[in-house]
């Protein structure tokens, strides 16, 4: 069977090789189905997939160039961007970090650059890039893929898997990597729980918040470089029950006025280090947004103070990072007239002015996902795998990598190296294994 052929079967026990059984051809699984056939050429690796593409999120990441990975080489720095799992996360970034990412990339042809927000991408700009190195490694280290053909169930039997698979045919394995993505409601997700496993609640991360206000509404592509945008408690909202050290209420960077509403990574940020509260929330809560970011109401007030020695109009754009309509809108908002100047600005609409510009509340209506970013919360409970191997702490020879566990990060190129990572430690030890079985 060739790496393409996507019809034959794998009859059970058809082979003295040691087979082992990859679900889901994304990154994780891609990944690992890669590194297992490269260190254990003896084994049979089957990449399987649902859908009738594989590497989907892979295509579409980073507007179509994929980001990669993050510019960030400390295991502890960089574990610090996970809401969920950074624990574990940070003892599996000594084994595998960014650094092995680029350096795997960069032996295969594919060179990774850096840009000023630590964001990385390959030189090419372009997924596609990505897409047809994974392809060619696992061609060559003789991966087999099979598509629209996922896993419902799965039994132990002995020391080998059954699996049973969508089209209704069963194969065996002697080993079993899921790496299928969000832990969705699914045959799969009930075979996981008959064997033992705690799903954790599916939460969705890295969304946009959608919100109806005058302030922002026609000025959809407006972007501040710098804003801080804060949760306020109260109404709908209750602290996260998650257990995890500080969950941040508010987030520093980029923000994008939307059509729907905000988005920008200070948004999506936010969303991810409060998903679950968020989503107990049914979306619908309160922001505040400081419009210049780190500025203090002190030398903003300064700033006006000098203004108010001059002849300009109030409307006329103050701060460089703020868009001149987005300065209007604010100016529109607490009353004060077009052609009013700041020598005749009353000292109690400055105050309004400076409340608007610093901590202006806005309430935000329902969240709208970023195709590029998806992300879901929540799946395998990360207390029943051993890190160390990925392997299931419940089921010997089950293990795991990517978004089917409850690990997730914030945007920036932080998920896909959660992806790499637990896909290399869970394909090493596969291969390992599969490997001493070879030789008993």
């Amino acid at each position: 069977m060739n790496f393409w052929d996507s019809s034959a079967l794998l009859p059970l026990h058809s082979s003295t090789a040691p087979s082992i059984a990859v679900i889901g051809g994304g990154a994780a699984g891609y990944f690992a189905a890669i590194t297992i056939a490269e260190a254990n050429p003896a084994a049979r690796v089957t990449l399987y997939e649902q859908s009738k593409r594989t590497l989907q999120k892979v295509k579409i990441s980073g507007g179509g160039r994929c980001n990669v990975t993050h510019h960030c080489f400390d295991p502890k720095e960089l574990s610090t961007r996970y809401p969920r799992g950074s624990r574990e996360l940070r003892a599996a970034f000594h084994r595998w970090q960014p650094q092995d990412t680029i350096d795997w990339f960069a032996q295969r042809g594919v060179p990774i650059k850096s840009e000023p927000d630590g964001r990385m991408f390959p030189t090419t700009d372009d997924s596609q890039t990505i897409i047809d190195c994974f392809q060619a490694a696992a061609r060559a280290a003789g991966v087999q893929l099979r598509k629209e053909c996922g896993l419902k169930t799965f039994s132990r039997q002995g020391d080998r898997f059954t699996l049973t698979l969508s089209d209704a045919s069963q194969v065996a394995a002697d080993r079993l990597l899921i790496a299928a993505g969000s832990l969705k409601a699914s045959p799969l997700t009930l075979a996981l729980e008959a064997a033992g496993h705690s799903i954790e609640p599916l939460a969705p991360s890295l969304f946009a918040f959608n919100l109806a206000d005058k302030r922002t509404h026609g000025l959809a592509g407006l972007s501040v470089q710098n804003a801080q945008v804060s949760l306020v408690a109260g109404g709908c909202l209750s602290p996260s029950t998650e257990p995890s050290t500080q969950r941040p209420a508010s987030q520093n960077g980029p923000l994008l006025i939307t059509h729907r509403g905000l988005s920008g990574p200070a948004i999506l940020r936010l969303s991810a280090w409060q998903a679950r509260a968020l989503q107990a929330a049914n979306y619908h809560f309160e922001i505040q947004i400081n419009w210049l970011g780190d500025v203090s109401e002190q030398s903003v007030r300064e700033a006006f103070k000098h203004l108010r020695e001059g002849k300009t109009q109030v409307k006329t754009k103050v701060f460089e990072q703020v868009p001149r309509r987005l300065w209007e809108r604010l100016v529109e908002s607490v009353g004060i007239p077009d052609q009013l100047k700041w020598a005749q600005l009353p000292k109690d609409k400055e105050s309004a002015l400076i409340t608007e510009l610093l901590a202006g509340r806005y309430h935000v209506q329902g969240k709208t996902t970023n195709k590029d970013e998806f992300v879901t919360a929540g799946g395998v409970s990360l207390k029943e795998v051993d890190f160390k191997t990925m392997e299931s702490r419940l089921v010997p020879g089950l293990h795991f990598a990517g978004e089917c566990l409850d690990l997730d990060g914030i945007t920036g190129g932080f998920n896909f190296q959660a992806a790499w990572t637990t896909g290399r430690i869970a394909g090493l030890a596969m291969a390992e294994s599969a490997t001493t079985k070879s030789t008993d």
